[in-house]
């Protein structure tokens, strides 16, 4: 079977659009295979196909078999995982559209464990912006990208957090 590879970013609370722009490529007849690393996609190349995707994040992994086979039982396909996220597909000819959560505040929860995730970045940032700069001027352009990184990171943990904290609002407010 061929397959097909696609560059294509989506951030943590644009889970529904990257679901949706997989179905449009099942529909198109390029089905997900893996994600070998953030935005790439690898795709089989097939018969256009009714698939819905679906998205997960998990962060803790010790009843990971039976996580994956509550989806399984559920009639959903564990596609792959990339950075906790994790992908699953069902193919339905049922008129209501298929979801893997039961209600609102299950999928808030998805998008707070996003948010602990986020966290994470924050000490690894202040680290790097608050070291030191060496005194050679080798050492002085290494630790300037590092702060440089350390401020990005921290924009992008931030930025990321309003807009997962306005995406749970959102479903509060349902």
């Amino acid at each position: 079977m061929a397959t097909l590879s696609k560059f294509k970013w989506f951030w943590a609370w644009q889970d529904e659009k990257e679901e949706d722009w997989l179905r449009e490529m099942a529909k198109e007849g390029l089905h997900l295979q893996s994600l070998d690393f953030p935005g790439k996609y690898t795709f089989k190349v097939g018969e256009p196909r009714n698939d819905y995707y679906r998205m997960d994040f998990i962060t803790d992994r010790k009843d990971y078999q039976n996580y994956l086979q509550l989806f399984k039982d559920a009639g959903w396909e564990h596609i792959g995982e990339m950075g906790g996220w994790q992908y699953f597909r069902t193919n339905t000819k049922e008129a209501a559209i298929p979801e893997i959560f039961t209600d609102k505040n299950s999928k808030a929860q998805k998008y707070q464990r996003v948010s602990a995730a986020l966290i994470l970045f924050l000490p690894i940032s202040i680290f790097l912006i608050i070291q030191p700069i060496g005194r050679s001027n080798e050492a002085v352009g290494f630790f300037l990208v590092g702060k440089a990184i350390g401020i990005i990171l921290i924009f992008l943990c931030v930025a990321a957090m309003v807009k997962i904290a306005k995406r749970i609002q959102q479903l509060k407010d349902k």
